[in-house]
């Protein structure tokens, strides 16, 4: 793989080739905002937090999709992205029904942080405040979809670690929910294994495991990048 040069926030960094604008960024303490990418998950741009301007082209990219080249200029923080990024996250927020002092992830919530780093205080656009419904019929687990941002990190953690692939994702727009197998509660799951990890990479509440307090309902995502190259091994 050959080495690439590129310019970042007025840094000159390198990286190589394949490799995306997120990564290299973070390999060299920029920031970049994201929600739905995770450390040893394959990368979607689903959330778009992630976009960055770059140098002679009009469109906003998704640092963590998008794979550097040589001479490439990116620019990471302006007012265009600080305005976009702000409106993603109201976006997200006024989707669905997020009243974060009832919720289990509340101070422990990556949306919650999201919306303080963007500045986020008031909403412009006006709620949705869909009939989102609880699924609590797994025995030791339960789904808030007032809480999901459609991240789909329990989709990817459960097919490309654990290999069941339980969730999906059905619908479109607004009307988009996670689903469990073909649609059938959670529950009722034949290929759920109940290993937990679709609720411990969920950023929000919307994924929780039962019995556990606030206090007690910060997740431990650090564990993935052991999980991948365990599985590595074993395979």
């Amino acid at each position: 793989m050959s080495v690439l040069t590129l310019t970042i926030e007025g840094r000159d960094v390198a990286g190589q080739t394949g490799h995306t604008i997120l990564q290299v960024a973070r390999e060299n303490g920029i920031p970049i905002p994201t929600l739905c990418h995770l450390q040893g998950l394959s990368d979607v741009g689903a959330c778009r937090l992630c976009v960055v301007e770059v140098e002679g082209q009009r469109k906003l990219f998704p640092a963590c999709v998008t794979t550097i080249d040589e001479g490439m200029k990116v620019t990471v923080n302006s007012e265009r992205l600080a305005a976009h990024r702000r409106r993603i996250v109201e976006l997200l927020f006024t989707e669905r029904n997020h009243i974060c002092s009832v919720c289990i992830a509340d101070r422990n919530c990556e949306l919650q942080d999201l919306a303080v780093a963007v500045g986020l205080t008031h909403f412009e656009l006006p709620l949705l405040s869909p009939q989102a419904v609880v699924d609590a019929t797994h025995e030791r687990f339960g789904i808030d979809h007032n809480r999901c941002v459609l991240c789909t990190r329990c989709v990817r953690v459960c097919d490309e670690i654990e290999g069941a692939h339980t969730w999906d994702v059905m619908g479109r727009g607004t009307e988009a929910r996670l689903i469990t197998d073909l649609g059938i509660p959670w529950g009722d799951s034949n290929t759920c294994t109940s290993c937990g990890k679709c609720v411990q990479v969920c950023p929000t509440g919307a994924l929780f495991e039962k019995g556990r307090s606030v206090a007690e309902a910060r997740h431990r995502r650090p564990y993935l990048p052991y999980l991948v190259a365990h599985e590595g091994r074993t395979r």
